[in-house]
């Protein structure tokens, strides 16, 4: 046997690992955000713990409505700076964009915590009214 495949799962097993449904698992490889499947012999598509790992990261981004293209250049990002023989200026490139993206988080993480803090004041507010 071959001892690649015995690390591989089938969809359910990826989307009880994380959380995702097997049709948001389906689409998001139909978008291009996660590689095409391998298949099994009985055609059921079969995914490895790299499939599992961006999924995982994709479903970080979604709360924080990423767009699929915001999404697929992130991973591209992220993908091509694992290669090491990137030269400088593509490296630094890279990384750049991934600042960008970074930012990007820092900032609506910040607007979620104010809309969050908003919304506790709102919940004591009518606790309040109601004691």
């Amino acid at each position: 046997m071959d001892p690649t495949r015995t690390s591989l799962m089938q969809i359910g097993d990826v989307a009880e690992r994380t959380g995702l449904s097997l049709r948001t698992i389906r689409h998001y490889e139909e978008v291009g955000l996660l590689p095409e499947a391998q298949r099994s012999a009985g055609g059921f598509r079969l995914y490895g713990e790299d499939a599992v790992a961006r999924l995982l990261l994709i479903k970080r981004m979604k709360p924080l409505d990423f767009t699929l293209e915001e999404m697929r250049d992130l991973i591209e990002a992220r993908d091509r700076l694992t290669n090491p023989r990137l030269s400088a200026k593509t490296r630094a490139s890279l990384s750049e964009r991934m600042a960008t993206y970074q930012a990007l988080v820092e900032h609506k993480l910040t607007v979620l915590r104010e809309q969050t803090d908003s919304a506790q004041a709102f919940v004591d507010q009518l606790r309040d009214e109601l004691s």
